[in-house]
């Protein structure tokens, strides 16, 4: 049976926390949430299989499905997909360009194409998706290969804390890239999610 008044947003994982705190936020409740690991990000060619399943599931259940995911590194393939599925996704090319502002993110690629980017998320997860993803806690000495085409790192913050930005600094001490701190809140994150709730919530849905 369809759900009533009910639209599934299907997310990448990195954005669970984020969206529930908008939902608590706005009194969002007329959505459910299907989150997809955030380890998909260090395999982009797996994101679109994931999706597309996760289409096959849920289709029969919901008329409405929005996917929180921008391109993720997929080089246009989830747009493929979802065009094929008329469903809608997150503007941008990756979650910096939302949160950061598509204006702003090319503003700051401008002035450094050589910019690691850090999110509330990636900050939290660093050790376990970077060092230990990378194998750097085994083999520190990689580091300087893997980064040293960046010069700087930039640290998008979802939320206010000295402390993380403190922890980001760290990190970029520890690889040896030039520090920017840049608080965007939630970015493009926010209003997309209240543009297709505010589409959608009248839909009236027949069994």
């Amino acid at each position: 049976m369809l759900r009533r008044h009910a639209t599934l947003i299907i997310a990448c994982g990195a954005l669970a926390r984020e969206i529930a705190a908008l939902r608590r936020a706005n009194d969002w409740a007329a959505f459910d949430v299907q989150c997809l690991p955030p380890e998909l990000h260090n395999r982009p060619e797996h994101i679109v299989p994931a999706v597309r399943a996760q289409l096959q599931v849920h289709r029969p259940h919901y008329r409405n499905i929005f996917v929180a995911y921008a391109d993720c590194g997929t080089g246009g393939m989830l747009d493929s997909l979802l065009r094929e599925a008329g469903v809608e996704r997150l503007p941008g090319a990756h979650c910096y360009e939302f949160f950061a502002g598509s204006a702003a993110f090319a503003a700051l690629q401008d002035a450094e194409p050589g910019t690691f980017y850090l999110t509330d998320f990636l900050l939290r997860h660093f050790d376990r998706l970077v060092t230990r993803g990378l194998g750097l806690d085994e083999h520190p000495e990689l580091a300087g290969e893997y980064f040293r085409n960046y010069r700087r790192l930039v640290y998008l913050a979802q939320t206010r804390s000295e402390e993380r930005a403190e922890e980001a600094h760290a990190i970029a001490a520890r690889l040896g890239l030039q520090f920017e701190y840049r608080y965007t809140g939630y970015g493009d994150l926010e209003a997309s999610l209240g543009a297709v709730l505010a589409r959608r919530q009248q839909v009236e849905w027949q069994p």
